[in-house]
């Protein structure tokens, strides 16, 4: 299945056909090869060389079931040094192949290549494969479709068609470019000139009317939508004009079904809907609406990306002129349709698929997250919130640093001096009210950090926004765990009475999950993964600046229970 064709929705029948037609006996093995080169592509009337894999924008469908054996030979044919992520797969002792550079692997360098070799297991549903080292995601991006296992069915009615769409970003310049000169100068980067779906922008930009993404549908069926937010720095409302959608799956882990007319996915974040579409022709077109949640300070790309939903007449040509359905969205900065929207996330928690929330909590962590400043270096002037400051970011006021080799090859071969430390802290060094006055010293320490947990830990975990800098959105990826969203409110968490509200039965479980803007999130995970785990924000400027940390998983003492030794192929810094 190497060089995959192009993303389409008949791309996607073909290759969902294909992989019932291989059989695909209890853990199959599937084989892809991952070409990283350059690739022209032309937006907005601007050609631009960007990095893509296979030469496809967005890449290329990784497809298997559940149970599977995944191998993925990754070539780089480009000067940038690239690494891939598998977002969302549990990585269950494979941790070599979960992808961020210098935390679980070295990035694979020019003219070399690696092979990632993972099991799929426990997982189905919707996740995608990025790029994990500074900016690179922007293009080099892609869809995971994990199908049931043979003769399983989804617990939703079966469609009559699986459609992926793909939100991202697009950038005139070079993103690589863009968050090197912001790092130098300190303060925000550029932000995109356009959303995409699929990687077409749409009819509001200018030069931009043909490269509109179109969805032709038949009356009186059902669709089943998987819904990718791969934008680089922005959450995403998202709508289909006049249609209501039923959500059936999160971050690939089914949920109770409930109807909504508009969405929101934070970066990282996966969605499956069911789209019924009208019983009869309607004689109109229905636009599909992307546009960002903002709650931020910073300048942001307040466009928004259209595409249109055509129904297909049986009988006849449609009309030449049909009427436009609008689409309508939330405000930018709607935190209370954000708030309402994610409490309606539950597991389905049955026999079929349960909720195994931890029943006991084994340790407690209480993280702050936001933004900061770093001190400009000396005889310099910067364009952070004053001319003396760089922006920054933290946890626990914590700005991680990256170190120069990979983490998990440090721990794995003893060398951890120089590398890393296990002193992260556990809790804010000092406690301040979080979400109220801002401070007057808003800088923020450096350092490769690490929390040490042994292995089958339960951990509950609250993060807290501050208002240092202002009150923002923070959606937090955890790697290699799923874990539930246990609670979640605005102003500080109160460790009396907010846990009181925890939701332990049907709490919904993902892999990333937006910390509310000057709010907090409570989250449940059991640490049964032995590794080296990243935790960041998945809005890539707020990696950039520090907002970050990793979580150390010793071994535990079953065979299936240790991390596999390093492949041989694993590449060096």
């Amino acid at each position: 299945m190497a060089e995959t064709s192009h993303l389409s929705s008949m791309a996607m029948l073909f290759i969902s056909f294909f992989v019932v037609l291989m059989g695909n006996a209890e853990g199959e093995t599937r084989h892809y090869t991952f070409n990283i080169r350059y690739h022209n592509v032309t937006r907005l009337c601007h050609t631009r060389t960007i990095l893509s894999v296979n030469r496809r924008y967005p890449g290329p469908p990784l497809v298997a079931r559940e149970g599977d054996r995944v191998i993925v030979k990754v070539v780089n044919h480009v000067a940038n040094n690239v690494s891939i992520h598998w977002h969302g797969i549990r990585q269950l002792t494979t941790g070599w192949s979960d992808g961020p550079s210098y935390v679980t692997q070295c990035p694979i360098q020019t003219n070399q290549s690696y092979i990632y070799n993972f099991t799929i297991t426990g997982q189905r549903g919707t996740l995608l494969w990025h790029a994990h080292i500074s900016w690179l995601r922007a293009t080099i991006h892609g869809p995971i479709i994990i199908l049931p296992k043979l003769n399983q069915s989804y617990p939703f009615q079966k469609p009559h068609k699986e459609v992926t769409i793909i939100l991202g970003e697009w950038f005139n310049e070079d993103p690589e470019a863009i968050i090197s000169q912001a790092l130098k100068t300190g303060g925000g980067p550029n932000v995109s000139d356009a959303y995409t779906i699929n990687g077409l922008p749409g009819l509001l930009y200018n030069c931009s009317s043909k490269d509109t993404y179109k969805l032709k549908v038949k009356p009186g069926k059902t669709y089943l939508l998987r819904l990718i937010n791969a934008a680089l720095n922005d959450e995403l409302f998202f709508t289909i004009a006049n249609h209501t959608l039923t959500v059936v799956e999160g971050d690939a882990i089914y949920t109770k079904p409930f109807d909504t007319d508009k969405l929101l996915i934070t970066p990282g974040q996966t969605t499956n809907v069911l789209l019924k579409t009208k019983p009869e022709y309607p004689n109109a077109t229905f636009l599909i609406a992307a546009r960002p949640y903002s709650t931020g300070q910073g300048t942001f790309d307040n466009s928004t990306t259209m595409g249109v939903l055509e129904y297909e007449h049986p009988f006849k040509k449609p009309s030449k002129n049909p009427i436009l359905i609008q689409p309508n969205l939330p405000q930018i900065n709607d935190t209370q349709f954000v708030s309402n929207f994610t409490m309606k996330f539950r597991s389905l928690a049955n026999d079929e698929f349960p909720a195994n929330v931890p029943k006991t909590v084994d340790k407690r962590f209480f993280f702050t997250v936001g933004l900061g400043t770093s001190p400009c270096p000396k005889n310099t002037t910067c364009q952070g919130p004053t001319n003396s400051t760089k922006f920054a970011a933290s946890v626990n006021n914590v700005s991680f640093t990256l170190p120069s080799v990979a983490i998990l090859q440090a721990y794995y071969f003893g060398q951890s001096n120089g590398v890393y430390t296990t002193d992260f802290p556990v809790e804010p060094m000092v406690p301040f009210n979080y979400t109220g006055i801002a401070l007057n010293n808003t800088n923020v320490m450096n350092g490769t950090r690490t929390v040490v947990l042994p292995f089958n830990t339960s951990v509950e975990l609250v993060m807290q926004d501050t208002s240092i800098l202002g009150a923002e959105s923070h959606p937090l990826h955890l790697h290699g765990f799923n874990f539930f969203v246990v609670g979640q409110g605005f102003g500080n968490f109160d460790p009396v009475k907010d846990p009181a509200k925890f939701n332990l039965v049907d709490p919904m479980e993902r892999n990333t999950a937006g910390v509310p803007a000057g709010g907090w999130i409570a989250i449940l995970f059991l640490a049964d993964n032995p590794g080296v785990w990243f935790m960041h924000c998945h809005l890539d400027v707020h990696t950039s600046w520090g907002l970050k940390m990793a979580w150390l998983v010793l071994d535990g003492p079953e065979p299936n229970q240790k991390l596999q030794p390093p492949p041989s192929d694993l590449p060096q810094c």
